[in-house]
Order: C-alpha cells, then structure tokens, then sequence
C-alpha cells in the first residue's frame, strides 16, 4: 500500500523526489566561492534555488519540510546516490547535472501531462529543470570540444558516474510514469549531447551487480555522511530557534 500524505499525496514519492532535489540543491551551493567565474557563481546559485523551491514543496506534502530536512538520519533520505556525489572538479558537477537534469527533465514532463497529484509542480518545474539542462548541456559542449585538458576531465567525470545512472530509472512508488520509455529516452538524449561534444557513452553497467543504486532503500555512499553532517550542523546544535 502506498503512503499517503495530505490531498492523497504519496509519501513515497514526494520524499523520493524532494530529497533529489533538496541534495543536489546543497551540493551546487557548495560551489559559493569556489566557482571558477563570477558568472558560474550566479549560474550554479540560481540552480541550487530552483532545486531548493521544489524540496520545499514536495518535503511540505510529506510533512514537516525542516523536521524532514533537518531530523532526518541518514537512512531515512530516499535520495538518488548520483546527486550526493561530491562536486569534484567543475566537469564532475557538469556530468553530474547533465545526467540528472536530463532524467527529471523527462520525468516532469510526462508528469505534467498527467492529471495526478504531482502534475501542478511538475507544470512549473519542467521549465528550470529545463534551463539546468541547457546549461549542463553548452557547459558539456564546452568542455568536451575545446581544450585537451577539458576533454579529459569531461570524459572522466562521466565515466565515474556512470554507474550512477541506472538507479534513476528504479520505479518509485507512487510515481506513475514509463520508466523504461523514459530511460530509452535518456539514453538517446545523453549520447547525441556527448557525441556532439567529441565523446562517447561510458562504458560498463549501468544496473547489476557492479553497479551503484540503493539511494531510494536509504543506502547511501561515504560522501554523503558528511554532507549530511554539516547540512544539519546549526539546526540540530539551536533546535527551535528562529530567526
């Protein structure tokens, strides 16, 4: 039986899917400072935003947003494990981007052309996620097609998180969408972008024994410990304080 929140929400789902975006939304904010322009800094901020409003909403259709941000432990978050991954280098935080952003762009928009209870936020969100795209996308372009050195970075980053990637496509109860069409989709999409930008799709599984993918069970990578750690430091050291 799915879990249901307020309006018949699916907890499930709406913690699947606000835990991705509430993650992925601190791991760009790591890059405060540390971008390599001052336009990136405003770039990869206004990203994080945007991921920051959508865990706000859907965290809120599950239940308390900071008690779930905030209380949480570590096996309670159902995110994916690609998005907790470090930023690396600035081509790690692009093939990062590129292939989630690509992921939640489909998966927003077929739940946008549905009439469930996800649909009104996805409507919205199917257009930032689709600037987070184009941007992951010219910034892979960029990378892949220019310098050797950004060439090889570029290649090394999607091949370390390659394995990554089959866990986006694990149906996640409560989500009504065609997972399988959607990967297919993926595929096609990811390889025309890294093609144009000189490379290729990494080789090695993406699902099976070698390969990564327990975020949605609670089970997560080494990095993610500590990410955690310092998202919750200041809450958890003032609980109940306001400001």
């Amino acid at each position: 039986m799915t879990a249901t929140g307020p309006a018949t929400v699916p907890v499930t789902a709406a913690l699947a899917l606000g835990d991705d975006a509430l993650v992925l939304s601190h791991r760009l904010g790591e890059w405060a400072g540390h971008a390599p322009v001052l336009e990136e800094e405003v770039a990869l901020a206004n990203i994080a935003l945007d991921l920051l409003g959508q865990a706000r909403v859907l965290l809120s259709l599950a239940g308390d947003e900071d008690e779930l941000a905030y209380l949480r432990e570590e096996r309670a978050f159902r995110n994916l494990q690609l998005v907790e991954q470090p930023n690396g280098d600035f081509a790690h935080t692009i093939a990062r981007q590129l292939y989630f952003s690509t992921y939640q762009q489909l998966l927003h928009t077929e739940l946008a052309a549905g009439d469930g209870p996800f649909a009104p936020l996805a409507a919205k969100a199917v257009k930032e996620v689709a600037y987070h795209r184009d941007h992951a996308e010219q910034w892979t372009l960029r990378l892949g097609d220019g310098t050797r050195t950004g060439h090889e970075r570029m290649r090394r980053a999607c091949d370390a998180l390659w394995r990554f990637t089959g866990e986006l496509f694990q149906p996640v109860e409560g989500l009504d969408a065609d997972w399988t069409r959607m990967e297919e989709r993926w595929l096609e999409s990811v390889e025309d972008v890294l093609g144009r930008a000189t490379l290729s799709l990494p080789e090695g599984p993406r699902t099976g024994a070698w390969s990564a993918g327990a975020g949605r069970q609670g089970v997560h990578t080494e990095p993610f410990g500590r990410m955690l750690a310092e998202m919750q430091h200041l809450h958890r050291s003032h609980p109940g304080a306001s400001w």
